[in-house]
């Protein structure tokens, strides 16, 4: 079974694999959702709940679905039935990459309208639309917008042909090529946020607000939602990293690899909130916005501060390369089953799989207009999509897979591919056998069942 390279080729380098990987992690969520959580859950106590679960199931999940692609160098279907075949089990074990990749395909159709959102307010920053704009005109101007399917077409469409084109160009001219250029460049735009942010008179506020010890806010709820966002945020349950680690080289440590994207996924996440909050506060804005916070009260914000219109471009800018990077790991594990399982060339397989999520995307952006009354289990197409995806396929992606690498992948394999010190080991392994598929159960069960 043993192949050197994909067929789809290999990464230049462990640090093209790192950025890419960061690149799929880092998404709309990381920006706003993630700094906001932690305010609201204990600040920096809720850190250290945050990364205590990373450590102990987002990363070695993430391991896991690394080694299997990498042992593999196949899509994920055909990875996890290979080193099922190998470990003496059955080949329906690839069902879980079907799973996965359809999860992908199916979050994208809403992920590139939100995307596409995103696109319209670039311009609309750019261009100054935003200038001195109010609280209520910036709510009235979104609200426009989801309710002008033409525009939302245009938008969601440039974003698709965006995406679908970095995926047709292959790893190394396309993903590759994509991702030297637009991480330093989500980087760089941070960092001067930051900056700017550290200008404004929000920032002590801002940084209390997401650091400051409390753990009368880290009850039982918190710890689940930092469990939860551990899952999440590594982008694991859909096939993606699984595809990533089969272009990656033999000689990259998986565990130190691992560690990197996971470290870098929460930095940038820290930074993000840090680079918006002081903006929020500084004009007495509410936190606890959620996406309205990206499209209403940012928007106010910039629109009334110096120099506004070039900062707020900028962090447009930001959340856009961010939202590209990650759609862009959405479809690449689909193109990559159907390129090696039908020989189709890639930008045929690009184009056609581009097509089908471009068809699911306008009964999404539909949703908010003129199919704004077909409901699915009393949910528009954009709610169900995002609640079937989120809720339930790929937590139980995410519990498949721990219990695929726990039980059914022999020893002799995992370690050939792991390579980690005999203690370490056999901490991951007791971690894939119970203790990540029971804690993303218990993440399961209540995305499903949610408190009161």
């Amino acid at each position: 079974m043993r192949n050197k390279t994909s067929i789809q080729g290999s990464w230049a380098s462990r640090w093209i694999f790192i950025l890419a990987a960061t690149g799929s992690a880092v998404g709309l969520g990381n920006i706003w959702k993630f700094p906001y959580i932690t305010g609201e859950n204990g600040g920096g106590a809720f850190v250290l709940v945050y990364l205590a679960c990373i450590l102990l199931v987002g990363i070695p999940i993430m391991m896991a679905e690394v080694f299997i692609g990498r042992r593999a160098r196949k899509n994920p279907i055909n990875a996890l039935s290979d080193v099922a075949e190998e470990s003496g089990g059955s080949r329906k074990w690839g069902l879980i990459g079907v799973m996965g990749m359809l999860s992908g395909v199916l979050i994208f159709s809403f992920y590139s309208v939100v995307g596409g959102w995103v696109l319209h307010y670039i311009k609309a920053m750019l261009m100054g639309d935003l200038a001195g704009t109010t609280s209520d005109q910036a709510g009235a101007a979104f609200g426009a917008l989801l309710g002008d399917p033409a525009t939302l077409l245009i938008w969601h469409t440039i974003f698709s042909i965006m995406t679908i084109a970095v995926v047709a160009a292959g790893i190394n001219k396309g993903i590759e090529t994509a991702t030297r250029i637009m991480m330093p460049i989500l980087f760089v735009l941070l960092i001067i946020l930051l900056g700017y942010a550290m200008s404004t008179g929000g920032f002590a506020e801002g940084w209390n607000f997401m650091f400051q010890f409390d753990f009368s806010k880290l009850t039982w709820n918190a710890a689940l939602i930092a469990l939860g966002h551990s899952f999440f945020t590594l982008s694991l349950g859909m096939g993606t990293i699984m595809a990533y680690g089969s272009y990656m080289t033999k000689s990259a440590s998986i565990g130190k690899t691992v560690l990197t994207i996971g470290a870098l996924d929460t930095l940038v996440a820290l930074v993000a909130g840090l680079a918006i909050f002081p903006i929020i506060f500084s004009n007495g804005m509410d936190p606890a916005a959620g996406p309205g916070l990206m499209f209403i009260s940012l928007p106010v914000a910039f629109g009334q501060m110096p120099f506004g219109q070039l900062f707020g471009t900028m962090f447009f800018v930001l959340i856009g390369v961010a939202a590209w990077t990650s759609a862009i790991s959405l479809l690449e594990p689909t193109v990559a089953f159907l390129v090696e399982r039908f020989r189709m060339k890639r930008i045929s397989a690009s184009i056609a799989l581009g097509v089908v999520v471009w068809g699911l995307g306008i009964a999404c952006l539909g949703s908010f207009n003129f199919m704004s009354d077909f409901t699915l289990f009393g949910k528009n197409t954009f709610d169900f999509l995002d609640y079937i995806t989120a809720n339930i396929m790929l937590p139980l992606g995410g519990i498949l897979i721990a219990l695929f690498a726990g039980w059914v992948v022999k020893d002799k394999f995992a370690q050939d591919e792991l390579k980690l010190p005999e203690g370490i080991y056999k901490l991951w392994n007791i971690s894939m056998k119970f203790t990540a598929p029971i804690a993303v159960a218990v993440v399961l069960y209540f995305l499903i069942n949610p408190m009161q």
